[in-house]
């Protein structure tokens, strides 16, 4: 027992060095103070870590969401973040109780990597302005990617690497007297407040709704994930959309950053060898002390080391090698994928992702609907699945037929439509009154008119 407690506790320490710069880059990214990114990862830690749901899966303020809050900022003010976020929090835990958080794992793969494409892009494009900068921002910026690169290459690697390039090109900033951005820092006090639900209009209530579906989904497929790495107790989706809820809730009442469940430290805690829930409950803890203690230390990061963390954030959410995989596997689901990063970056997120899953479906509609016509020496031999999809060309094979009698053979038909019955019923009738005749065989049990059409085998 007290070997699973030092394990959660040596665990805690690492996701607590892995999500202290994460969270303070999320929320310069978005545009919010400093320290709210903070106090999303103490209420992540503390409040949903102590939560039914999942035991390895870690959550706070994520790179994901950084698009969605940066906009949210920019049309309705950081006032209004804290009314978003409560709506988005209470949304989440209704759907929990309502049992969709299962649901959520019921989409396309494609579109699951089309929308983590288009958040890396979006998110590596907002962060060129400050790597930009200045000669000098830039190579603290590449400084910055390369040790952590270099860093996953070490043959120990106790400290993470973001937090080894952070403090190193800090050092470097700070000995060189560099005249670079750094974060600038504000007091809870002044920060930290209640929502005004007076700000509350259409426009924020559709930033709600977007922020809950995108914050759920992100949770749900970061803890089917996570479940995938270690043999311990499986996460319970339906609680854990609600411990999610309950976590962004209070968040929105502190007017903080909304949260998810975090891939990047979930699946550090994991590697760091947690057993129990303790080690995320512990990392909010460290978190907490440190806002509390030592806030005045994120003063002397540069925004430009900070922006070339998210930049390799969003890098890795661009997924080059699964979408090789795919390429390989299925070239219309890449399809899918691009079209659906490529509208996040033309568009928003929220349309993109729609039109993403109408492309899935349709993409899926299309392969269902497999229809095999063969042209047979008395007739046709239909196989698969008759929708209206594949109508024109059982059309087409049709009113190429001209024989005296026909044979329509549908035993091999898992499923024929009211689309393609009515045309084979009309088409019979037509070849009747022609003075042909037609014999259609294993027709019992289609499902659709055809009641009709006459004999069958």
């Amino acid at each position: 027992m007290m070997k699973k407690h030092w394990a959660d506790l040596g665990a805690s320490v690492v996701v607590f060095l892995v999500a202290l710069p994460l969270c303070v880059g999320v929320a310069v990214a978005s545009g919010v103070p400093a320290e709210l990114g903070i106090v999303t990862g103490v209420v992540g830690g503390i409040v949903v870590g102590l939560l039914p749901g999942s035991t390895m899966q870690v959550s706070g303020p994520a790179a994901g969401l950084t698009v969605l809050v940066a906009d949210a900022v920019g049309r309705h003010g950081i006032e209004a973040l804290g009314v978003i976020v409560l709506g988005a929090g209470l949304l989440q835990v209704v759907l929990g109780l309502a049992r969709c958080g299962r649901w959520f794992r019921a989409i396309s793969p494609s579109v699951v990597q089309g929308m983590l494409a288009g958040i890396g892009l979006v998110l590596i494009s907002g962060q060129l302005k400050p790597v930009l900068a200045s000669p000098v921002a830039l190579a603290l910026g590449l400084l910055t990617v390369v040790i952590m690169l270099l860093w996953q290459r070490a043959p120990v690697r106790v400290v993470p690497g973001v937090l080894v390039g952070v403090v190193v090109c800090t050092a470097v900033a700070a000995l060189l007297e560099s005249p670079v951005d750094r974060i600038a820092v504000g007091t809870l006090s002044a920060d930290v407040h209640l929502p005004d639900l007076g700000l509350l209009d259409a426009g924020v209530l559709g930033a709600v709704v977007v922020f809950a579906l995108v914050a759920s989904a992100e949770s749900m497929f970061s803890a089917a994930a996570v479940d995938r790495m270690h043999d311990g107790p499986r996460t319970q989706y339906n609680r854990e959309l609600v411990a999610q809820g309950v976590g962004n809730t209070i968040c929105g009442l502190l007017g903080a950053l909304p949260m998810t469940a975090v891939i990047v430290r979930s699946a550090a805690n994991v590697s760091a060898g947690a057993r129990t829930k303790a080690s995320r409950v512990l990392h909010g803890v460290w978190l907490l002390l440190f806002v509390v203690a030592a806030p005045g230390l994120l003063t002397l990061i540069p925004v430009a080391v900070l922006a070339a963390v998210l930049v390799h954030a969003g890098w890795k959410l661009l997924g080059a090698g699964p979408l090789v995989a795919l390429w390989r596997k299925d070239r219309a689901e890449v399809a899918v994928l691009v079209l659906t990063a490529g509208l996040i970056v033309a568009t928003d997120l929220l349309t993109g992702t729609l039109v993403g899953l109408l492309a899935a479906v349709v993409k899926t509609a299309w392969d269902v609907s497999r229809l095999s016509v063969v042209v047979t020496a008395d007739g046709l031999a239909l196989r698969g699945n008759a929708t209206f999809l594949r109508l024109p060309r059982l059309l087409d094979e049709l009113e190429r037929l001209d024989r005296a009698h026909v044979r329509m053979d549908l035993s091999e038909v898992r499923h024929l439509d009211q689309a393609c019955g009515q045309a084979i019923d009309q088409w019979v009738d037509e070849s009747r009154r022609a003075g042909r005749t037609v014999e259609l065989v294993g027709r019992q049990g289609l499902g659709v008119a055809l009641g009709r059409s006459g004999a069958s085998g």
